[in-house]
């Protein structure tokens, strides 16, 4: 890996990518540009629920936001998830070819944990780009990761459940230390990932030590019965 060039933050404001561009502005690598895949329905590959906060985070971070807006990937109807996946990297692809033409493009960073799936795609177009991945979530306990996240003083909120043992109130709520212990417990009972990397939950940052600027979020609640996430109805930076 060189630390020489510009790095292109793989960004969906979620706790993991967010993570991976804090650790790479702690190591000096140059990320110039974060990039951030709005699906427009589900997805194999991305984060879904509330991508247009990232917005707001990339102005707290201080990065310009490359936004790629592709059309609805038909996740829903898919038969072969390898296809599929493939099938979904290529908007990702083209936007960093471009990309290439204004940038010296070193790498990416990108928050996979234990997921081979989206990894071993990624790792596929960076061989083909020419260019190297930073991922420095990947195979780490998941606990110790968390506490990583907590002493930094990452603030991360709750956007989405979809597991059993997650219930409506996890809906906003903030993921802590006490959280944490319920999650592991959580894990024993129900088979739930602590870090949620199943898409068993998703998150958002809200604050952090590479933010200059606090995210105030107010939301409405859509609960199922079994599944539910946030609605947010307004998102601003703290004054």
């Amino acid at each position: 890996m060189t630390d020489e060039g510009a790095y292109v933050g793989l960004f969906s404001g979620g706790k993991d990518s967010s993570w991976a561009v804090y650790r790479a502005l702690e190591r000096g690598l140059s990320v110039e540009r974060l990039l951030t895949v709005h699906p427009a329905g589900d997805s194999y590959m991305y984060h879904v629920p509330e991508t247009h906060l990232a917005t707001l985070a990339a102005e707290s971070i201080g990065l310009p936001l490359v936004e790629v807006e592709p059309d609805d990937f038909g996740a829903g109807e898919a038969t072969d998830s390898g296809a599929q996946g493939d099938n979904e990297l290529e908007p990702l692809e083209a936007a960093l070819t471009d990309l290439a033409t204004d940038l010296p493009l070193a790498g990416v960073t990108a928050g996979a944990v234990e997921s081979a799936f989206q990894t071993s795609r990624i790792e596929a177009m960076c061989d083909r780009l020419g260019i190297d991945l930073f991922a420095p979530l990947w195979q780490r306990d998941p606990r110790a990761l968390a506490e990583e996240m907590f002493d930094a003083g990452f603030e991360i909120r709750v956007l989405q459940v979809a597991a059993a043992g997650l219930d409506e109130s996890w809906l906003g709520r903030t993921i802590d230390r006490d959280a944490l212990t319920e999650l592991e417990q959580l894990n024993e009972e129900y088979g739930v990932h602590v870090l949620g990397e199943g898409g068993e939950f998703e998150t958002f940052v809200t604050d952090g030590p590479h933010m200059d600027r606090r995210i105030e979020l107010a939301y409405d609640t859509e609960w199922d019965g079994t599944r539910g996430r946030i609605r947010v109805t307004d998102a601003r930076l703290a004054e």
